[in-house]
C-alpha cells in the first residue's frame, strides 16, 4: 500500500496502490471475487438525508469548501453539491474513527459528476483517507467524462501498524500546489452520490458443479465440511462438521486456495436432512475464539453431539476439540441451539484422570446408552515412548473411554485405556443388539509410532477405518478388535483424496450409515492437487449375521434417498440437492421452517446461470403455483423452475420485480407440474450483478375433491351388471358422473357426506376384468375444481 504524504513544501504525492481496483469512466472492473461482510459503514451516503454525517474536508488550514443538497442524484432524491473550493483536497469528509480496523480489508464506492463547461473533458477523482498528520492513502479513482457519472471503486487494506484513532474519508480531486491559477481546471465544482465502504473479504463462493446431478456425495457442493457426527433427533439427521470453509481463500487469479489451516478454525458447520439427499445448511456455530460460546476455547474441531434430559429438561450436547490439547463442551436448547457454556474451563484437559499420558486430548465423542448412563470417548496422536517400538506401532494405547456425569459437562472416575490397534485418533461408538462397536482412524506409522515396525496381520494399514466390538462401553482390549470398516479413502476416489479420516455411524429408521470426509469438492474445484479441504460423505452400513461389518465401499453415488421431499409447505431456500455458483449466509429474522430461536440463513451470491436444486420432490396430483421470498439486489431477475434437468422444460418463471433491497414474497403459476420430479431453480438476469437473496420456498397444490370411489359387478338373472359406488367426503355438494365400457351414468349432485349408487347393464353372460372411470368436479374457494378416480372390477360370469 502506498501512503500519500503532505510535507512542507505542500507536495503532494497521488500514488494509488497496486492492489486497488482502478475504474475507468462508469464501468466497474472488480479485480477480485469479494463478498460483504459487514453495512455500509458510511452514514447518509445516498444524501437523502441532506448533509447529515458530512463536512468539508478541514485537514489543513487552506482547505475550505461549501456543502449543499442537490436534487440532480445518481440514484434516490438526493446527492451532494461541492463548491466555492479553495484546495483540490477541499472536498465532502466523514469521520470514520471507531468503525475501521488495522489490517482488514473494505470496498470503497462513490458516484461523482462535474459540469463545467470550461473545465477540461475528462477529470480524474480519488476517494482517499486521512490517517491525521500527513498519512493520507488514495483508495480508490476513477477518470470521468464532464457530465457523466463516473465510478469510483477500490478495494483497500489497512496495514496491519496503521493508527486508525482518526481515519477520515473524503473526495478529491488530483493535487497541485497552486490550483487557483486555473480554478476551471483544479477547483470546478462537483457532485457526489452513493458512497459506501464495507469490510470485504475474498469470496468463498464455490463456482463449480462439487455435487453432480443425481449423484448423493458429497453431501453438500457450496461449502466443505470435515469429520462429520451424525445425530438423529426427531425424525431428521444432523451432521456437525469442523468447518474447513473457514480457511478457505482461493486466490483470485488462479482459483486454487493455500493449504488448509486448521489452526483458524473456531466454528462448526451444521446441516440437516429428513431424506440423507437434499440437505438444509443451518450455518455455522461460533463455538470458540473471543466471540464464541466457549471463549476461553481456541478452535473447534471434530464435534460430537448427544441428548440427555437433565433435571427434568432435554438438553443437547455439543463436544468438540480445542485443538490437539483440551476438549471442551457447550449445550443447546435443541440441536441448532441457541448454544451456551455450563463450563468456565475445558473438559477434557491434562488434568482428567488416567489421561496424563495422552498426547492429543481431542476428537471428543459421547455415547448415551439406553440406561442414561454416558460416555465419552476421546484421545489420539503419538503413542508413548515408554513402550517398546512395536507395541507403539501396534498397540499404541492413545485413545481413551470415561464415563460422563450426569449433567453430560463432567466426568467421573478415570478414563479407560482403548487398546484399538495402530490406532490414531476419531474414536466414536453406537450400539446395537446389546453391543457396542467402537470405530476409529489408524496412523501412517514414523517415529511418533516407534518407526519402521512390523504390522500384525489383520490390523489396519495407514489411514484406515478400523473398529472394536465389545460387551462393555468401558472394556476395549485389543481381541475386540473385529477388522477395517473403511479402506483409505483414497482407495475409491482417486489421486489427491487421500489423508487421515474422521467418522460416525447413526441409526436411522432402522438402517444405520457411516459418515466420512473425502477432499471430492476440493477435487471437483483444483483437478488432482487438492489442498485439504473436506466434504462429507455418507454410506449405507451392512451387518453380517455374526454381528460384524461389512466393509464399506465409498462411492459418489452415497445412499438411497429415504423419502421422497414434501414441497407443500414453507421450508427454506438453502435446503438443497445439488446446487451451482451459489453462497449462504445469516441475516436478521426468524427461520421460516425452524423458528425464533435458531440462526436464519439465505442463499446468496446468486449470479445469472446458478441454479438450486431439490431430488425427488412430490408434487402428488399436481402443483399450481411456487412463491418464493426474495431480496432484490438488482432489476430485472428472474428464476426459471424446471424438471428434471437444468437444462429442462420450464414449467414456471418467477419475476423478481419488487423494490431493490426490501424482502418481498414473489409468485408464479406452474404448468405440467404433477408426479415425482427433481425440481431445478435456475437464476437468470443482468450479467455480472448479484441478483437476489432467497430466504424460502413455498409450493400450493391444485385443489383435490375427496371422493371415495368404488366399483364391483353382479348377476341381474343372466346377465352381468357393473355397479359403481361414489362417496363425497367433502363439506360441499359435488357434481360427478361415471363412464366405463358399457356407456355414461350421471350422478347428478351428491350432497356433503353422502353416497349415491350407478349401475351399467351389459347384457352379457360374462365380462372381462375392467374400470369405472368417476369424474367429479365442484367449486373451491371460488375456483373451479375437476377430479378424476379410478375403480377396478373383477371378471364375472353369470348363469
Amino acid at each position: 500500500m502506498h501512503h500519500r504524504l503532505r510535507h512542507a513544501t505542500r507536495r503532494r504525492f497521488a500514488a494509488v496502490a497496486a492492489a486497488l481496483t482502478l475504474v475507468a469512466g462508469s464501468a466497474a472492473v472488480a479485480a477480485a471475487p469479494v463478498q460483504a461482510a459487514s453495512g455500509n459503514l458510511i452514514v447518509n451516503g445516498g444524501f437523502e438525508d441532506g448533509l447529515a454525517g458530512w463536512f468539508p474536508n478541514n485537514g489543513n488550514a487552506a482547505d475550505g469548501a461549501t456543502l449543499s443538497p442537490t436534487t440532480d442524484a445518481y440514484s434516490g432524491a438526493g446527492a451532494l453539491l461541492v463548491t466555492n473550493r479553495t484546495t483540490t483536497g477541499s472536498g465532502p469528509m466523514q469521520t470514520l474513527s471507531g468503525k475501521v480496523q488495522a489490517g482488514k480489508t473494505y470496498l470503497v464506492t462513490a458516484r461523482v459528476k462535474y459540469e463545467n463547461p470550461n473545465s477540461p473533458s475528462t477529470k480524474q477523482f480519488f476517494v482517499t483517507m486521512h490517517y491525521g498528520g500527513s498519512t493520507y492513502t488514495n483508495l480508490g479513482t476513477v477518470t470521468v467524462p464532464r457530465g457523466q457519472w463516473g465510478l469510483i471503486q477500490g478495494t483497500f487494506t489497512i496495514p496491519a501498524g496503521q493508527t486508525v484513532s482518526t481515519a477520515r474519508i473524503f473526495v478529491e480531486t488530483p493535487w497541485t500546489s497552486n490550483p487557483s491559477t486555473a480554478p476551471d481546471t483544479h477547483l470546478m465544482d462537483f457532485k457526489v452520490d452513493d458512497v459506501t465502504l464495507q469490510e470485504y473479504v475474498v469470496s468463498k463462493t464455490i463456482e463449480v458443479v462439487g455435487k453432480l446431478p443425481g449423484e448423493h456425495n458429497p453431501l453438500i457442493g457450496h461449502k466443505f465440511g470435515a469429520d462429520g457426527f451424525g445425530f438423529v433427533h426427531d425424525g431428521r439427521v444432523y451432521l456437525y462438521m469442523t468447518n474447513d470453509t473457514q480457511g478457505y481463500a482461493p486466490n483470485p487469479a488462479t482459483g486454487v486456495s493455500p493449504g488448509i489451516n486448521y489452526g483458524d478454525i473456531n466454528q462448526i458447520t451444521v446441516i440437516s436432512s429428513t431424506d440423507l439427499v437434499n440437505w438444509t445448511d443451518h450455518g455455522e456455530v461460533q463455538v470458540a475464539g473471543p466471540n464464541g460460546v466457549a471463549p476461553f476455547t481456541g478452535n473447534s474441531w471434530a464435534p460430537g453431539m448427544a441428548k440427555k434430559v437433565v433435571n427434568g429438561e432435554e438438553k443437547f450436547f455439543l463436544y468438540y476439540a480445542n485443538g490437539g490439547g483440551s476438549s471442551n463442551v457447550i449445550t443447546g436448547k435443541s440441536p441448532l441451539g441457541p448454544w451456551t457454556s455450563e463450563r468456565t474451563s475445558t473438559l477434557i484437559d491434562g488434568r482428567t484422570p488416567g489421561a496424563e499420558t495422552v498426547a492429543w486430548k481431542f476428537d471428543p465423542a459421547p455415547l448415551v446408552d439406553s440406561d442414561g448412563a454416558a460416555y465419552l470417548y476421546f484421545g489420539g496422536g503419538p503413542a508413548s515412548t515408554s513402550m517398546p517400538a512395536v507395541e507403539r506401532f501396534n498397540n499404541p494405547k492413545n485413545i481413551r473411554a470415561i464415563k460422563l456425569g450426569d449433567d453430560m459437562v463432567s466426568t467421573q472416575g478415570t478414563a479407560a485405556v482403548v487398546d484399538a490397534p495402530v490406532a490414531f485418533e476419531a474414536a466414536q461408538v453406537f450400539k446395537r443388539e446389546g453391543k457396542y462397536y467402537l470405530s476409529y482412524s489408524s496412523h501412517f506409522g514414523g517415529n511418533d509410532f516407534g518407526g519402521n515396525q512390523p504390522r500384525v496381520p489383520g490390523y489396519p494399514g495407514g489411514g484406515q477405518i478400523g473398529y472394536l466390538i465389545s460387551d462393555d462401553p468401558m472394556s476395549w482390549p485389543k481381541e475386540t478388535y473385529a477388522g477395517v470398516l473403511f479402506p483409505n479413502q483414497s482407495q475409491f476416489f482417486g489421486t489427491g483424496t487421500g489423508g487421515n479420516n474422521h467418522q460416525s455411524v447413526f441409526e436411522f429408521e432402522g438402517k444405520y450409515y457411516f459418515t466420512y470426509h473425502a477432499p471430492t469438492l476440493n477435487k471437483r474445484i483444483n483437478g488432482n492437487t487438492t489442498q485439504g479441504y473436506r466434504s462429507p460423505h455418507i454410506q449405507e452400513l451392512a451387518f453380517n449375521e455374526d454381528g460384524t461389518i461389512q466393509q464399506v465401499v465409498g462411492t459418489y453415488a452415497g445412499v438411497d434417498q429415504v423419502r421422497d421431499f414434501n414441497p407443500y409447505r414453507v421450508f427454506e431456500a438453502e435446503t438443497v440437492g445439488w446446487s451451482k455458483g451459489i453462497a449462504t449466509g445469516k441475516v436478521d429474522g426468524a427461520s421460516a421452517e425452524f423458528g425464533t430461536a435458531v440462526p436464519n440463513l439465505v442463499v446468496r451470491d446468486i449470479d445469472d446461470g446458478d441454479w438450486t436444486a431439490l431430488s425427488s420432490v412430490d408434487f402428488g396430483k399436481g402443483a399450481r403455483s411456487v412463491t418464493a421470498k426474495v431480496r432484490a439486489l438488482t432489476a430485472g431477475g428472474t428464476i426459471e423452475v424446471r424438471l428434471d434437468d437444468v437444462a429442462g422444460p420450464v414449467v414456471g418463471t418467477v419475476p423478481v420485480d419488487t423494490a431493490t433491497g426490501e424482502w418481498a414474497e414473489v409468485s408464479a403459476d406452474l404448468t405440467g407440474v404433477s408426479g415425482v420430479h427433481d425440481v431445478y431453480f435456475t437464476y437468470r438476469g443482468p450479467a455480472g450483478e448479484d441478483l437476489f437473496e432467497l430466504d424460502s420456498w413455498a409450493f400450493e397444490a391444485v385443489p383435490a375433491l375427496d371422493l371415495s370411489v368404488t366399483a364391483g359387478t353382479r348377476c341381474v338373472g343372466e346377465k352381468v351388471m357393473v355397479t359403481v359406488r361414489a362417496t363425497n367426503n367433502e363439506p360441499i355438494h359435488v357434481s360427478a358422473s361415471a363412464e366405463s365400457a358399457y356407456g355414461t351414468r350421471p350422478f347428478g349432485a351428491v350432497p356433503p357426506g353422502q353416497e349415491k349408487f350407478r349401475s351399467f347393464p351389459t347384457g352379457a353372460a360374462s365380462v372381462p376384468a375392467g374400470e369405472v372411470t368417476v369424474t367429479a368436479s365442484a367449486t373451491v374457494d371460488g375456483e373451479p375444481v375437476t377430479a378424476s378416480y379410478r375403480a377396478a372390477y373383477d371378471a364375472r360370469a353369470c348363469g
